[in-house]
């Protein structure tokens, strides 16, 4: 039985100061799924995140959220709406522990979510080890983690993830891997993800979608996904 569609981008095009760089993006998916999204440098993905979240605003075409538009929505009221995002180059508070940025993504969910720092804690240890260190402080890898477990304070329904491999040693990338899956799998929640690590790619997506000059321009699925060859070949396309 197919689930409910969850995201639903229709013909979209964005870009920034009147340079296109979406030009008709179509894509959908379904509540639970882990989807990538895959192409090279340039192509438009992290573009296509920012349009999602509401940092860059849809000039055309449009973006449904449970089959209700949210073009018009603020990237704020997005996030109370239950997308989370976390941004390629992770944007932690550096000044800030560890347990103070998780408590600013408690304030997206606009209310307190007791218990959640644990559960937090359950997914990431090390969060818990370094609760009271400067996020600035710490890896690339360990503040990832801390940006995925901030986002999550919000209890999102769908989290958008930008490049979560860039800069972080291969076995912090297949921990980090091993975690979204067990999270989909144990809570529902929806992954969107950027990403050019073909081991990352594997591990994590149920099916993908390649982009290429502002488009979708291929759709791979599952049985697809475990060719390594392929997955290269398209991330050249």
């Amino acid at each position: 039985m197919h689930k409910e569609v969850l995201l639903d981008v229709i013909e979209l095009n964005a870009g920034y100061g009147g340079k296109p760089v979406l030009q008709g993006v179509d894509f959908q998916v379904r509540e639970g799924e882990i989807v990538a999204v895959i192409g090279r440098n340039g192509v438009g993905k992290s573009t296509l995140m920012k349009t999602l979240i509401g940092l860059l605003p849809t000039d055309k075409g449009s973006i449904n959220l449970r089959g209700a538009s949210i073009d018009l929505v603020s990237a704020h009221n997005r996030a109370r709406k239950g997308i989370g995002y976390v941004p390629q180059g992770r944007d932690v508070f550096p000044r800030m522990t560890v347990l103070e940025n998780l408590l600013v993504g408690e304030s997206i969910a606009g209310k307190s979510t007791p218990g959640k720092v644990d559960e937090i804690y359950r997914y990431f240890p090390i969060l818990k080890e370094r609760a009271d260190q400067r996020a600035g402080t710490m890896s690339g890898g360990q503040q990832q983690q801390l940006a995925i477990g901030r986002v999550l304070m919000g209890e999102p329904s769908m989290i958008l993830l930008d490049e979560p491999s860039e800069g972080i040693q291969p076995n912090i990338v297949q921990d980090i891997a091993r975690i979204m899956v067990e999270l989909n799998r144990e809570t529902g929640v929806t992954v969107v993800f950027v990403e050019q690590n073909v081991d990352m790619i594997r591990a994590m997506a149920q099916r993908c979608y390649v982009m290429d000059k502002g488009r979708i321009v291929a759709e791979l699925d599952r049985e697809m996904l475990q060719d390594r060859d392929t997955i290269r070949r398209y991330l050249s396309v």
